[in-house]
Parts: structure tokens; sequence; C-alpha cells
């Protein structure tokens, strides 16, 4: 397993444990340049999406000593950590329908996060 699914793993580790829903990763590193990993989840509500984001920055940093290297849309409902070869998609419903971001990447091969994810 690669750095990056490893970092992937961790994120949907700490979403999974804060109550997000829908969580997926999406291997992108041979459909793009952009990242390795997508990582998505959605939120049940506004303050919900971002306290998702609040807390995976606090555990990432605090398990694995990794901040993101840029964080996009707090005030909106998308909020990107950017973790260089990671990027994870916080949506709330609304937006989550909206972009699909499954859809745009649905060449992408999906990670195997059956281990992680309590639901």
């Amino acid at each position: 397993m690669t750095d990056s699914e490893n970092l992937a793993r961790e994120i949907a580790k700490v979403l999974d444990e804060k109550k997000a829903t829908d969580i997926v990763a999406i291997r992108t590193e041979e459909v793009t340049i952009v990242s390795d990993v997508f990582v998505i989840a959605t939120g049940n509500s506004s303050t919900h999406t971002k306290s998702l984001a609040d807390d995976v920055e606090y555990e990432i940093k605090k398990r694995l000593g990794i901040d993101p290297e840029h964080v996009e849309g707090r005030a909106t409902g998308w909020i990107l950590l950017d973790y260089g070869t990671v990027l994870l998609h916080i949506f709330d419903k609304e937006s989550r329908e909206y972009y699909n971001l499954e859809r745009l990447w649905s060449d992408a091969v999906n990670l195997d996060l059956s281990d992680i994810i309590t639901d």
C-alpha cells in the first residue's frame, strides 16, 4: 500500500469516528496529475461539515504529524483539505449531490475501505 493510500485510510478512519457519511476513497493517480487519492465524505449539516474538517486536520496532525498544504471553502458547503497526494472533499448533502465527484471521476478505481467504515 502506498503512503497516499495509508494517509487516505487514516483520514477515512477519522471521518468514520466523527460520523461522516458516504465516505469513499478514489485512486486518481491513473487519471489525473492533481493527486493520488480523493477522499470524499458528507456531513449532515454545515456545522458538522466544518467540524469534520477541523477534526481531520487536528487528528492527522496528531497521529501522523502532517498538516494540509492548503484548505479551501470553510464557509461553504464544500471544504477541501489538500494533503498533496491526497485531496479530502467534505460536502454537505446538497453540494455532494450537485457536484457528484464520483461521477466526474468514474474512470478511477475505488480504494477498499470496508475494514474501516462502520456504517
